[in-house]
């Protein structure tokens, strides 16, 4: 995946509990171009979505959560969007975001750096590093 980004609120959500990266529901959601994400972003509402109409499953799954020697990481398994019926809505950011949250809070994005189209078969998969996580928290 390309740089992951983590929106700002994430800390703050951290610290009042809103997420339980072990057992939560991570979903991924698709802005395009015109509606990019920014850092100050916070829950799913503040985004303009595309259309999810003809596309595979939106839930992401968790390979592993858990701390080492003071530092949590969080490792999600690679994710296969895939194109069913007829063409998917043009997107460019994948956003994360944890649908078990009260309010859908929002965790990162990612940039594609261009327009992303799946037509009807296509897929398109969403690779999540398996060493260093989408986000590491350490405590100093």
């Amino acid at each position: 995946m390309a740089t992951f980004k983590i929106f700002h609120s994430l800390t703050e959500a951290l610290a009042e509990g809103k997420h339980d990266f072990g057992t939560d529901q991570i979903r991924v959601a698709l802005t395009a171009s015109a509606n990019a994400p920014t850092a100050a972003n916070s829950v799913l509402a503040d985004l303009t979505e595309v259309s999810y109409a003809n596309l595979s499953s939106l839930n992401v799954a968790t390979a592993s959560s858990s701390q080492t020697n003071g530092t949590y990481i969080l490792v999600l398994t690679d994710h296969e969007l895939s194109g069913s019926g007829a063409s998917v809505a043009t997107f460019r950011y994948p956003v994360l975001y944890n649908d078990d949250a009260p309010n859908d809070e929002l965790i990162g994005w990612a940039d594609k750096g261009s327009d992303v189209t799946l037509d009807d078969g296509d897929s398109f998969t969403l690779n999540f590093d398996g060493a260093t996580g989408i986000l590491q928290i350490a405590i100093s």
